[in-house]
């Protein structure tokens, strides 16, 4: 059961190392287009940690295979992925790609079931440990401004994954999750799963047109579940 953290602020080194991670991913953010993913960034992926076939370290090996430049993995309410990831990079003595934190929670924005990304948070911080058990989060710990919260609290940003995929509209949705905090919209993602990976036209157009609206940053994913990292299956 995921309990939702108290409003202390306990500041540690960690969470001094997150915000420089996180500036370096808002510079990067910045500059994300259609051509971004999968073969230079990749901020959207699973691993046999939740529900992905690959193993951490072979995320690591395709993506040192294609050079990518930066990556996160975003198993489903754990970290367990993105520690055996970093270890094993470190252990390969590259210093490309640059590996972020990542999570993808499971919360309910507008009464509707989303799916919130967050990045380069501390997964120490008290804030964001109860979110970080392996468990899909219910009742208040749940709700999207709780889970934006803690994502924040931990120094990390936070990311509405695909937009278009869910029973109420982006139109809807993407305001209500400014009015919480959000930083951004995963813009660029691949809604048919068409090979080779490319982002959906329609779909792009309408959420880069909300994320211009209003002020967030655009991030791209293939939301690999399979044994590609260019795949979402």
């Amino acid at each position: 059961m995921v309990e939702l953290p108290t409003n202390e602020v306990i500041m540690t080194t960690t969470d001094f190392t997150c915000k420089k991670d996180t500036e370096a991913l808002k510079a990067i953010w910045e500059t994300i287009d259609a051509n971004s993913c999968p073969n230079d960034y990749n901020f959207h992926m699973h691993t046999i940690c939740s529900d992905g076939q690959l193993k951490p370290e072979q995320v690591i090996d395709q993506a040192l295979a294609i050079q990518l430049k930066g990556l996160a993995i975003t198993d489903h309410h754990t970290v367990d992925g993105y520690y055996i990831a970093q270890n094993y990079l470190q252990s390969c003595q590259q210093t490309l790609p640059q590996i972020w934190t990542g999570v993808e929670i499971t919360s309910i924005l507008c009464d509707t079931e989303v799916h919130i990304l967050g990045y380069g948070f501390n997964p120490e911080h008290p804030a964001i440990v109860p979110y970080l058990q392996g468990d899909q989060p219910t009742g208040k710990a749940a709700q999207a401004q709780a889970v934006i919260s803690a994502i924040h609290q931990a120094e990390g940003l936070v990311v509405l994954a695909h937009p278009e995929r869910y029973a109420s509209p982006a139109e809807e949705l993407v305001p209500r999750a400014v009015e919480l905090g959000i930083d951004g919209v995963e813009t660029y993602y691949a809604y048919k799963n068409p090979i080779p990976w490319q982002p959906s036209p329609r779909e792009t157009v309408q959420v880069k047109a909300l994320s211009d609206q209003y002020g967030l940053y655009n991030t791209c994913g293939t939301d690999s579940h399979g044994l590609s990292i260019l795949q979402r299956v």
